[in-house]
């Protein structure tokens, strides 16, 4: 485990990431609202935990395609000047953790986690962008664990929700979630939503950019919420279906009909 400040606060408000600069984007967003945080970062899973795992939920075709579709969105369509534009606009820091206690450990399952929890003993616990969580991490302590998603919960659950209530002609489902975590993926109650509507120029490359601009002040309000003692956790009455990415020749499809990219 490695921390980038010797000083560890007890209570407040802990983050969960798995790095990068969306889940960068919450740290600074959210110490800029909350005043400071302390980030638990945990490795990324590797490519090929993340093949055996698709491989066993949808077969090998389909994770394949899912490998060909990430690797062709990476190097072809990164569409780099709109998410930088989205930064720009709405004022979105995606640099490592400014001033803030940074944790990184192996998983936010690992026993080292766990003990690290333990001791930081939070007043909530902000998650996003982790692997789900178990039972024995979410038990370590009594906080509230409270996540954020980038979709309209629960009908588009899992990855890249904004991109498939589009992808589905359903724009009016395209939002972010902010909720409860449980033992399931996305499933737990909701404590509030919001509909965001995308530019022309945006593509599944930029649409998680654009919903963290709207999900940043919800997610902050939760979390004080959760300190001031008034959570009100709600279940939304909504059809539940989990996505993962899409494979390549279903993005490919999806852009020529229906002009979603």
């Amino acid at each position: 485990m490695t921390v980038n400040s010797q000083f560890h606060p007890v209570g407040g408000v802990v983050l969960m990431t798995a790095g990068g600069a969306l889940a960068n984007i919450m740290a600074n967003g959210l110490a800029d609202r909350l005043g400071p945080i302390t980030v638990i970062e945990e490795a990324p899973e590797t490519k090929a935990e993340i093949i055996r795992r698709r491989v066993r939920l949808q077969g090998w075709t389909t994770a394949l395609g899912q490998v060909a579709f990430g690797l062709a969105q990476r190097l072809l369509w990164p569409n780099s000047d709109r998410i930088r534009a989205v930064w720009s606009a709405h004022g979105l820091d995606p640099s490592p953790a400014r001033g803030l206690v940074v944790h990184r450990v192996a998983s936010v399952n690992a026993p080292e986690c766990r003990a690290l929890l333990a001791k930081l003993a939070p007043d909530v616990v902000a998650v996003y962008g982790t692997r789900l969580l178990k039972p024995a991490t979410l038990q370590v302590v009594t906080a509230p664990f409270i996540n954020y998603h980038a979709g309209i919960n629960p009908k588009y659950r899992g990855q890249h929700p904004g991109y498939w209530a589009l992808a589905e002609g359903d724009k009016e489902n395209a939002g972010v979630t902010i909720h409860l975590v449980d033992a399931g993926v996305d499933t737990g109650l909701v404590l509030y939503q919001a509909r965001v509507a995308f530019a022309p120029q945006d593509t599944i490359a930029s649409y998680q950019h654009v919903q963290a601009a709207h999900a940043l002040p919800l997610f902050a309000r939760a979390i004080d919420d959760a300190r001031a003692g008034r959570l009100s956790p709600a279940r939304v009455d909504l059809p539940s279906r989990q996505y993962f990415p899409p494979t390549l020749w279903r993005y490919l499809a999806t852009g020529v009909m229906r002009g979603v990219w």
